[in-house]
């Protein structure tokens, strides 16, 4: 007892008289250790960031009790020669894998229409963003319910996430409260549930409505000619403990094919489930094979955060041997009274050791004070787990790899000195040993610059796809939503007074802005078509004058006009449509559409409306006088926008005053399609 007593007494001894001696060389070159300090906490907290985000990345979705047995049923289509990978299903294919593949599927649950819709509680009206479901999400999801029930057998019984009801009832009791959902019959609140986790596919879901309401008020199942034809559901399973994903996908492959038309038979549909844990990351097909998604930008990231600390580590190893012959005589001395080269070296360690945890220290305070800024331009909420001992214990990890990174070229590089010539005074570093620092210097220029270039790509790849044509005008253009048929009732006097105003030039109804997509079908033929060859065309709805409106081209033939009746069984087509189909003249074409026959009356210039990024599909364009999603404006340039719309929403809230008035700019929608590359940028 009395050895071991004595032997780690020494050890202390020894240890505190390393720390005593690297806290001394640390104060005595105060610009030097500042400077030190300084840059390797400013490289940790850029990696300790990177870290917190990519740790948020890969526990998306893992909140949930049952994140290893969830899934979602999507499906592969062969579609104008091209294999696609679509998320949306048929409603009757939820019955289907029910009855037939109940061994293997635990639950099975639908649903619809998950987008803002516009919430009335007395004089409140809020838009949120929710959709009906089958009553088995909440189980499958594990709601954690605040008040009231997550059954759902009522249809007339909604569940709201505790924001939402905090947004309509305050602090009031909000089960049993009335309220509407768009131009529904009146539900009741049954249940609230705590806000699901930012980082989780569910995270906006503010309001569970039931899946049989919708069915009970919407006609239009009723009278679906086809019911497996649309595909606007959205398809989640849960999997039996004993089933398999891969295995399952195998067996469900044909249970689509197997009850479509044979027209629809064309596009070969084959269904297979994705698990809830390649959702997020893995989210991105081409050619019906998974290529990733936003994997790449986790490995990325993951890897420039690497480079920054390597390039901290590097100027930590240049500055301290660019200081050799400062320390040379020291050497010297230490290895004249008896110093082994061993106890240099960890003396050199132990100097770096405490030079890291300063760093340590600095950077995560600046990670505290930068945090709210990256998480407004990463669109997050990381915060630093202040309370998690793993958290804590990685850390540790990474100071020491850091600190032993950073300090074993000074270390061995210091400690190698030979007495004899440090203290005649002849030593000299040689013109080899400054080639290793030359390398360090290179590479850490090279690094700098690989980052810098990767920014300006960004940049222009950006800038580019901005300046591309985009086919129409879109400065000047806002989108007004039509949640109720009261804008397509009153259209013709709502346009009457707001040209009259003299704030708005032109004004249409479509399907959708022209920035929004539109929806698409399969159901075209034309002569010269191969009959087995299977198309899906994005087709936009529109009024007349939509072409006034938003300015598009047209390169032949003319816009919809009122001056021909027969507009309504014609056509406009766009040049990539027209390359498509082979015509070589396209104006008076003839185009079966779902057994109508149309005539083609122009072609318009491709319009961008979904990925900047990508070739424009064929689409086509026709008119319809029924009611549409969207009331389009084209605001006049002579009177300055906010002047506009404040003679604007008057007119809707007279013509529509039960939803309250809410634009998109056209210029806004666009830009918001750059958001995910300026983020990265």
């Amino acid at each position: 007892n009395y050895e071991l007593t004595t032997i780690n007494y020494q050890l202390r001894t020894v240890i505190k008289n390393y720390i005593k001696s690297a806290w001394r060389n640390l104060g005595k070159s105060r610009m030097h250790s500042i400077i030190n300090i300084t840059g390797l906490s400013i490289g940790m907290a850029v990696a300790i960031t990177i870290s917190l985000w990519i740790y948020d990345e890969i526990s998306f979705n893992k909140k949930f009790n049952n994140y290893d047995r969830i899934g979602r049923v999507l499906q592969n289509v062969t579609n104008n020669g091209e294999v696609q990978t679509w998320w949306s299903m048929p409603w009757p294919l939820a019955e289907e894998l029910r009855k037939n593949y109940g061994s293997d599927l635990k639950q099975v649950v639908m649903g619809v229409s998950w987008y803002d819709h516009l919430m009335t509680f007395g004089d409140k009206k809020l838009k949120q963003n929710g959709g009906y479901f089958e009553k088995g999400l909440p189980d499958m999801l594990q709601f954690h319910m605040i008040s009231g029930s997550q059954s759902m057998n009522d249809p007339y019984s909604i569940l709201m996430s505790a924001t939402a009801a905090r947004a309509f009832f305050g602090a009031e009791e909000p089960i049993g409260k009335m309220l509407k959902i768009d131009e529904m019959p009146v539900v009741q609140v049954g249940g609230v549930y705590e806000d699901f986790p930012r980082n989780s596919d569910f995270a906006n879901l503010q309001f569970v409505a039931s899946w049989d309401f919708l069915y009970n008020n919407d006609n239009g199942f009723k009278t679906m000619e086809e019911p497996w034809r649309p595909n606007f559901t959205t398809l989640f399973v849960q999997m039996n403990d004993n089933a398999d994903f891969e295995k399952v996908s195998v067996k469900i492959k044909d249970a689509k094919l197997r009850n479509v038309s044979p027209m629809l038979q064309q596009k070969k549909p084959a269904l297979f489930l994705l698990p809830m844990s390649r959702w997020h990351l893995y989210s991105e097909f081409k050619n019906g094979v998974n290529v990733g998604g936003a994997i790449q930008y986790v490995w990325m990231f993951g890897i420039i955060g690497v480079f920054v600390l390597i390039l901290a580590c590097i100027n930590f190893m240049n500055l301290s041997t660019a200081r050799s012959e400062n320390r040379a005589k020291e050497v010297g001395i230490r290895k004249t009274i008896g110093s082994l080269r061993s106890q240099l070296i960890i003396q050199f360690f132990t100097e770096s050791v405490l030079t890291v945890l300063f760093a340590f220290a600095l950077s995560i305070l600046l990670v505290q004070l930068l945090i709210p800024f990256f998480n407004t331009v990463a669109e997050k909420e990381l915060s630093i787990p202040w309370s998690n001992p793993y958290f804590w214990l990685i850390c540790l990890a990474f100071t020491l790899v850091t600190a032993l990174l950073s300090g074993c070229y000074p270390a061995l590089y210091l400690s190698s000195f030979r007495p004899v010539k440090v203290l005649k005074g002849t030593f000299k570093a040689g013109r080899f040993a400054a080639i290793p620092r030359k390398v360090l210097v290179v590479l850490q220029f090279t690094v700098s610059v690989i980052l810098i270039i990767g920014t300006v790509i960004v940049y222009r790849q950006i800038q580019y796809a901005k300046n591309r044509p985009i086919g129409y005008d879109r400065s000047g253009v806002i989108a007004v939503q039509s949640g109720t048929a009261e804008i397509h009732k009153h259209f013709e006097a709502i346009k009457k007074e707001l040209l009259n105003s003299g704030a708005v030039l032109e004004m249409a109804e479509a399907g959708n802005l022209p920035t929004g997509g539109a929806g698409s079908s399969s159901g075209f033929s034309w002569q010269g078509k191969d009959p087995n060859l299977s198309v899906d065309f994005p087709f936009m709805s529109v009024s007349w004058d939509y072409g006034k409106t938003i300015d598009w081209k047209i390169k032949e033939g003319r816009d919809f006009s009122r001056d021909f009746p027969s507009d309504t069984t014609a056509l406009i087509i766009n040049e990539a449509a027209v390359k498509y189909m082979g015509f070589t003249n396209a104006i008076g074409q003839t185009i079966v559409w779902n057994k109508n026959t149309f005539q083609v009356i122009g072609v318009a210039s491709d319009i961008i409306s979904q990925s900047p990024y990508e070739t424009v599909k064929p689409s086509v364009y026709v008119l319809n006088k029924d009611r549409d999603n969207v009331a389009l404006l084209k605001l006049n340039p002579k009177v300055s926008a906010s002047q506009s719309l404040e003679k604007i929403a008057p007119v809707f809230r007279k013509f529509n005053p039960e939803q309250p008035f809410e634009y998109n700019f056209a210029d806004d929608e666009f830009a918001k399609k750059f958001n995910m590359e300026v983020r990265i940028g």
